[in-house]
């Protein structure tokens, strides 16, 4: 008669002891994560900065310009035992007279833990995007756009956060090409 009973008990106990366990691997990799208290490396991006502009067009209503980058960097301190993988971008950031900030991602990566530490060397020389700087509008000529890398930090189990370094600025022409 206590048979179910006892096995809810056994099954929750269970639960408990997997949820105090994934507290304790959250704790373990806070001081990394954080930058509290530790001595690790930090990530290291050296590069990253236009290499080209392509062009600059007026295309259904809307400014789009296609460019290539270089990119350097080396993601590798990133990593850790808790590490699951990286989603690593490149963002564009510019202002216009619609919005204050607008932000657009042009190229993307994911940086998986079981393809190996050493895929977390990023070189890029001369790539052309892989998502085109679009307005919503008419308002890309003549912006300053700035460059900056960011990466997505998605561990087995714990918080998600994000880490970013700034990049270079160039300024886009006044005429379409």
């Amino acid at each position: 008669s206590n048979e179910p009973t006892s096995y809810a008990s056994f099954f929750f106990f269970g639960l408990n002891v997997l949820l105090g366990l994934a507290v304790l691997n959250w704790f373990s990799c806070l001081p990394q994560d954080t930058g509290i208290m530790t001595r690790m490396p930090k990530p290291e991006i050296k590069t990253v900065k236009m290499h080209e502009l392509a062009s600059l067009r007026s295309h259904g209503g809307v400014d789009r310009a296609l460019l290539s980058f270089d990119l350097e960097a080396d993601l590798r301190p990133a990593f850790h035992w808790n590490l699951k993988q990286l989603y690593v971008f490149v963002l564009a950031e510019y202002e216009s007279k619609k919005n204050v900030l607008n932000q657009v991602i042009l190229w993307d990566k994911i940086v998986q833990a079981s393809d190996g530490i050493d895929s977390a060397l990023l070189k890029q020389d001369s790539t052309y995007v892989k998502y085109a700087l679009v307005d919503q509008s008419t308002e890309l000529r003549n912006s300053t756009i700035n460059l900056s890398l960011m990466w997505d930090h998605m561990p087995l189990t714990g918080r998600l956060f994000m880490e970013r370094a700034p990049g270079s600025s160039f300024h886009l022409p006044t005429k379409y090409f």
